[in-house]
C-alpha cells in the first residue's frame, strides 16, 4: 500500500513553528508522507522560521502583497490551494489554529473532498471580535474539520458544545509547547542580551501587532513607555511587526524610550531564548501565552479576553487589557511585586508536555487505519 499523503498547510511563523513537530512526528510515523503546502501568508517571518526547522515548502503560492485586505487574501488562497492539493495527491490536509490561512485551505479541503485535521483546535473566547478575525477563522475552520486536535480538555469541551462528534477529537497538548522548548533548549541568547543578564540586568520582552489593538496601539505604546520609564534598571526589548499600521503606531512612540530596544522580527532560533530569557512577556500574541507557560515565564496579556483561559486559571498568565490606563498599571504592578511573579513562574503548565505533535501523527495515522487511537492528554497524566 502506498503512503497516505499529509498535506501539511500554513503560511505565517506561528503556524510554522508550532507545525514543524508534527512534520517531524508524521515522517516518523510509518504509512505517512508528509508534504508542506505554504501560503507565503507572512513572507520574511515565514521564512526565518522555516529555516530554523531545516524545513522546505513543497509547494507554495506566495499570496503576501503589501496592506493586503483579508478579502483579498481569502480570494487568492481558497482557489489556488485548493488547485494545489489535488495536484499534491493530499489524502489529508492539516491547518493550523486560527490564520486566514487556515480557514482558507480548509474550506478548499472540503470543497475538493479531502478530510480536514485541525491542529489547536477548540480553542474560543467567545467574542467574533477579539481576536478579530481570529476567532471566527478558527470557529469556520472547525464546522469544516474531520478530525480536531484539541490541546486541552477545556478546547475538547468547546467543541463538544458546538456539536462536534467526540469521536473525531483527540487531546494533544499545545505542539508549541514541543517546538518553543527544543529551540530554547539548544539555542544560545544573542551576545549582547546575554551581557546585560550577565551585568545582572533583567529583559522584559514585548510583542503588540493584533487588529483588533491597532486603533488604541498608539497609546498602548505610550503606555509601556512610562512603564519602562518607571523601572530603569529593566531592558525591554520589542520586536515590532512588520505590518506598516504597527510600525507607524509604535516606532515614533518607543524609539526614543532609552531602555526600549525596538528590533526588527526575529527569528524564532532568537525569539525563543530571550523569552527563557525574560523576567516578563507582555503580549497580545496567542502561542506566545502557551510558550511563556512552557518555559515558567510570566505572562501579561495585552488583550481584554483570551481563548486560552487555562493559563489564566493556572496563574501563569495575567489579563492586562488593551486599555492604556488599565495594562500600564498591570505591568507596573507586577514588575515591581517579585513574590507575584515568582508565584507565577511556579505554576504547572496547562499546555503540554511536549509530546503533542506526536499524538497527532498517531490520530492521523488512526483515522488511516495505520495505528490505535491515541489517549487524551491531561495534565496529571
Amino acid at each position: 500500500m502506498t503512503d497516505r499523503k499529509i498535506v501539511l498547510a500554513f503560511g505565517t511563523r506561528p503556524e510554522a513553528t508550532k507545525m514543524a513537530p508534527v512534520y517531524s512526528a508524521l515522517q516518523r510515523f510509518p504509512g505517512l508522507t508528509p508534504l508542506i503546502l505554504s501560503t507565503g501568508q507572512q513572507r520574511q517571518m515565514l521564512d526565518a522560521a522555516l529555516k530554523v526547522f531545516g524545513l522546505t515548502p513543497d509547494e507554495d503560492l506566495d499570496v503576501m502583497t503589501e496592506r493586503q485586505t483579508l478579502a483579498d487574501l481569502t480570494g487568492r488562497i481558497v482557489p489556488r490551494s485548493g488547485k494545489l492539493l489535488k495536484e499534491m495527491g493530499a489524502d489529508m490536509v492539516l491547518v493550523h489554529g486560527d490564520t486566514s490561512t487556515s480557514f482558507c485551505v480548509a474550506l478548499s479541503g472540503f470543497y475538493e473532498g479531502i478530510p480536514v485535521g485541525h491542529v489547536e483546535a477548540g480553542l474560543r473566547s467567545g467574542n467574533l471580535r477579539e481576536p478579530f478575525p481570529e476567532e471566527a477563522n478558527r470557529r469556520l475552520t472547525g464546522v469544516l474539520s474531520t478530525l480536531d486536535f484539541a490541546p486541552t480538555a477545556g478546547s475538547k469541551a468547546n467543541l463538544l458544545r458546538e456539536g462536534k462528534s467526540e469521536a473525531g477529537i483527540v487531546v494533544t497538548g499545545q505542539t508549541a509547547v514541543d517546538a518553543v522548548r527544543d529551540v530554547a533548549g539548544r539555542v544560545p541568547l544573542r551576545p549582547e542580551w546575554q551581557k546585560r543578564l550577565d551585568a545582572g540586568q533583567q529583559l522584559v520582552t514585548v510583542t503588540m501587532h493584533r487588529r483588533e489593538n491597532q486603533p488604541m496601539m498608539r497609546e498602548m505604546a505610550q503606555a509601556l513607555g512610562r512603564v519602562a520609564a518607571r523601572f530603569p534598571d529593566l531592558h525591554f526589548i520589542y520586536p515590532v511587526h512588520l505590518s506598516p499600521a504597527v510600525q507607524e503606531a509604535v516606532r515614533p512612540v518607543l524609539g526614543e524610550v532609552p531602555n526600549f530596544e525596538l528590533t526588527e522580527p526575529l527569528d524564532y532560533s532568537d525569539m525563543a531564548p530571550l523569552m527563557a530569557a525574560s523576567r516578563l512577556l507582555a503580549t497580545d500574541s496567542g502561542g506566545l501565552q502557551e510558550e511563556g507557560a512552557a518555559l515558567g515565564v510570566p505572562v501579561a496579556v495585552l488583550r481584554n479576553v483570551t481563548e486560552r483561559p487555562e493559563g489564566i486559571e493556572a496563574g501563569v498568565l495575567k489579563l492586562a487589557g488593551n486599555d492604556p490606563a488599565q495594562l500600564e498599571q498591570v505591568l507596573t504592578d507586577l514588575l515591581g511585586n517579585e513574590g507575584e511573579l515568582a508565584g507565577m513562574r511556579s505554576a504547572q503548565n496547562p499546555y503540554g508536555d511536549g509530546h503533542a505533535a506526536n499524538r497527532i501523527a498517531q490520530a492521523v495515522a488512526w483515522h488511516f487505519g495505520l495505528a490505535g487511537r491515541p489517549a487524551d492528554w491531561s495534565p496529571a497524566s
